[in-house]
């Protein structure tokens, strides 16, 4: 009882110390607190908006299905018995998706549209909004032989009609009858590359665009009674037609791609906010470090009174404690804050609420990040101040370059990084990356731990210069305590992050405006009849005569099952989900395709007859882990077919040319119904005469989708932009992050170079000698710094580039220049505006402490 009554009266005299000591306020702890608290903002603000979102798409599901549950097939109709049991489930809307061209009456103009035509049920759950505002079945209504439609504003400003006028869609004539404003199920149907046009069944069947083999999907969208039975619906559904090919998805997972893709991309986001707040860990390292510093003469009181040294480590861990848990309150204020003022910016995009509300489980994860990088970095500093010797009460003395503290200390620092490591790994999307994120940032510490032993090393042995400020500069850099590996691995991670990014945007813009343009087709040209290819092919020569025309065979195709295991049940790695997501283009070929090459395996003999072959593309076999031999199940029109991997291939997918995961053996689809896709190559082809090619084909076949290359490289590069700055402004948090250590760095440093600024202008040295002896060093040192971090985030990017987008990947030397810049300017710039108060201090003071 007296151990455990001496045990907590120690740590109420420590608490009650440690107030005390607080009166005084923060001074020396802004840093910390900017530090906590900027990681803590980023990674509560990214998780709370992913929660938000997803959580919106949750509880409007059925708004954004347009039904509760939604049966997709692709190239065919449900046949009589699938249409039956759809019927019994309860009320029905049928639409059919497809993607063709829009023409004006006098051929001047047209433009690709996504278009949907729905029946008089839609939309089962949510509401079409249009302008001009009328029931849907009077703005589709058919009138003369003329059949309204409603389009998307992009649609008028591309084919320059307002609403009232007319065009043509395949055989049909249409009318704009207005305007639409809101499509309840525009999310849940997937990213379009054309503006929407909304048309009646009736009008897409006078088009004449479906026949045999188009790429259509046809959507049976069903309200039920109960919802709770949707799950026994969907597997009375797979159970009673196994073969029936169909994608099933209910109102709890409306939009799956999309959910996904926020799920990944918030992840990306968390871990740069983790990225800020390990980087700012460094920050309260040298923040504790400097504020006990300053306490030394404290801390040795506390001894000579007789304080244990347990006393002393209590009462600084306890305020430090403090001032975390205020940094983290903090950013726990604005991460809160941020989904709120987002959601006035994505309402229009997303499904988000714009009302004011709290994600606990975010805003905990985010306290739970805060709180052990504040430990984990707070411990050492800790330690070695408990070291401090009485005799520092009657003269300053420093305690850099004391020894590491004490084992439980080390001890303790590295469960509390082991901690947030495991919590990054376990809370991640794809563990894998966390794990790879992770230690590419430990051997980031490392590697700049490294760099700034090099950089010391290099100045140490530099010959002798004769300008006095710089042979002071470079004393500076590696004398004991010198400021160089703080200002290394402060700016270091940040550098290195923001050059990653900039080369990675760079590239990948490069890339779609320069390079790609050059080898990819002029178009890609879809549903192509087999009657219609050599009046089409005659066509484009006459057109284009310079331009190479490359025809296959195209069928849709959903993989069920490999070696006979359904794909559903099994744990797939993220880089190969998109190949089992939704139906594939598939085909068939005698000879292998031109624009690929086998790694493994053989091709076929082009006679051949024997059992179906399939063959796949290389590095999607290796990220699901198929081998040769394997099998593989695919639904084509509604039949099962099981072919063999015979070999893989090669793809050159960044060539844009037509590419496929799966090329089968001729003989697994004789007979089989289908469509034929083109590419016309034609690099010398100018505008004008592209212009004519597309008019010539649009005229002349209106029941074939032509698609210009050039035109969805414009609304991918559009996309990129807005992703990139996204990434930009992630990643300057980062950038800030390092900013504000490098401030704590210089802080902490501040008591040294007050003590060398004294005695060398008692030396005789002028205040422009020293101005200039810091502009020296701190120039040295970011000038060292940027090149680190061009070295490392050109490594960075050439791998995410090169191995990972398999592009073409290159050093871009404007971003060399920009990264220089902005490290001399912020190392330069925050160290004169650090130690400007160290030039004018007055000498007779710190020569007492001496």
């Amino acid at each position: 009882m007296r151990a455990d009554a001496a045990k907590g009266f120690r740590l109420g005299l420590a608490f009650r110390l440690a107030l005390r000591e607080m009166r005084g306020g923060l001074k020396g702890f802004y840093i910390f607190l900017a530090c906590v608290a900027l990681g803590t903002a980023a990674i509560a603000g990214v998780n709370s908006l992913s929660q938000s979102i997803t959580g919106s798409i949750a509880s409007q599901g059925r708004e954004l299905l347009a039904g509760d549950i939604r049966f997709e097939l692709n190239n065919r109709v449900a046949t009589d018995e699938e249409k039956a049991f759809i019927d019994g489930l309860g009320t029905v809307a049928v639409s059919s998706s497809l993607r063709s061209m829009a023409r004006l009456p006098d051929g001047s103009n047209q433009a690709l549209v996504e278009l949907k035509a729905v029946d008089g049920a839609y939309p089962l759950y949510g509401r079409l909004e249009s302008e001009p505002a009328a029931p849907l079945g009077d703005l589709l209504a058919e009138h003369g032989g003329v059949y309204n439609a409603l389009a998307a504003p992009l649609l008028l400003e591309r084919l320059g009609i307002q609403t009232g006028d007319e065009f043509l869609l395949g055989n049909a004539r249409l009318r704009i009858a207005g305007v639409i404003t809101r499509e309840p199920d525009a999310l849940s149907d997937g990213f379009g590359f054309a503006p929407r046009l909304l048309l009646s069944a009736d009008a897409l069947a006078a088009s004449g665009l479906v026949q045999t083999g188009s790429l259509v999907a046809h959507v049976y969208k069903v309200k039920v009674a109960d919802p709770t039975t949707i799950p026994a619906v969907r597997k009375q559904a797979e159970e009673t037609f196994p073969q029936a090919g169909w994608s099933i998805r209910s109102s709890q997972n409306a939009a799956p791609a999309l959910t996904a893709n926020i799920t990944r991309f918030s992840q990306f986001l968390t871990l740069v906010g983790l990225t800020a707040l390990i980087v700012g860990g460094v920050g309260v390292a040298n923040a504790v470090r400097s504020f006990l510093d300053s306490k030394r003469g404290v801390i040795a009181t506390f001894k000579c009174v007789g304080a244990p040294a347990s006393m002393v480590t209590t009462i600084y861990l306890i305020q430090i404690l403090l001032i975390a848990l205020l940094g983290i309150g903090i950013g726990l204020v604005l991460g809160a804050l941020i989904p709120f003022v987002a959601a006035q910016f994505l309402a229009g995009m997303l499904p988000v609420s714009t009302a004011f509300q709290l994600y606990p489980g975010a805003l905990g994860l985010a306290a739970l990040f805060g709180l052990l990088t504040s430990l984990a970095f707070a411990i050492l500093p800790l330690g070695r101040a408990r070291e401090v010797p009485a005799t520092a009460l009657f003269r300053e003395q420093g305690f850099e370059r004391a020894r590491l503290p004490s084992w439980p200390y080390l001890i303790a620092a590295a469960l509390c990084l082991a901690a947030l490591a495991g919590l990054a790994i376990l809370t991640a999307y794809d563990r894998r990356i966390s794990l790879t994120f992770l230690g590419a940032i430990a051997f980031s510490f490392i590697v700049l731990r490294g760099v700034a032993i090099l950089v010391a090393m290099l100045a140490r042995r530099a010959p002798r210069v004769r300008s006095p400020a710089l042979r002071l500069a470079i004393g500076n850099i590696h004398r004991p305590g010198a400021l160089t590996p703080s200002v290394v691995l402060s700016l270091g991670l940040g550098l290195a992050l923001l050059v990653t990014l900039a080369l990675i945007d760079g590239n990948l813009r490069r890339e779609l405006t320069g390079n790609l343009p050059e080898r990819a087709p002029n178009f890609f040209f879809v549903d192509i009849q087999g009657a219609q290819i050599e009046g089409f092919r005659a066509l484009l020569q006459k057109n284009l005569p310079e331009g190479k025309i490359i025809e296959v065979p195209m069928l849709r195709g959903r993989i069920l099952a490999f070696n006979g295991e359904d794909v559903t049940k099994m744990k797939v790695p993220p880089g190969g989900q998109w190949v089992l997501r939704g139906d594939r283009g598939i085909t068939y070929a005698k000879n292998k395709p031109e624009n690929s090459s086998l790694t493994e395996g053989s091709w076929w003999a082009p006679d051949y007859a024997g059992e179906p072959l399939v063959s796949f593309s290389a590095d999607e076999a290796g990220e699901l882990g198929l081998k040769i031999g394997d099998t593989v199940t695919v639904n084509v029109l509604g039949r099962n077919i099981t072919a063999r991997i015979a070999n893989f291939r090669k793809v050159e997918w960044e060539s844009l040319s037509i590419n496929f995961v799966m090329v089968f053996s001729p003989n697994t689809f004789a007979g089989a119904p289908h469509a034929w896709i083109a590419t016309v190559i034609d690099p010398q082809a100018t505008a004008a005469e592209e212009t004519a090619a597309l008019k010539a084909v649009t005229n002349s076949y209106p029941t074939i989708t032509s698609v210009r290359v050039k035109d969805a490289l414009d609304i991918i590069n559009v996309l990129l932009g807005q992703l990139a700055t996204a990434i930009r402004a992630a990643a300057a948090v980062a950038l800030v992050a390092s900013v504000l250590v490098l401030a704590g760095a210089l802080a902490a440093g501040n008591r040294a170079r007050t003590h060398d600024a004294v005695v060398l202008k008692t030396l005789g040295a002028t205040r422009s000698t020293l101005i200039r002896a810091f502009c020296y060093e701190y120039a040295m040192l970011g000038l060292s710094t940027a090149i680190f971090a061009l070295f490392a985030g050109g490594v960075a990017a050439w791998f995410v580039v090169s191995r990972i987008m398999s592009l073409p990947s290159s050093f871009l030397p404007d971003v060399a220049l920009i990264t220089m810049a902005v490290a001399l300017v912020v190392t330069v710039g925050f160290g004169l505006a650090g130690t400007w108060r160290v030039l004018g201090q007055k000498a007779a003071p710190v020569l007492r402490e001496l």
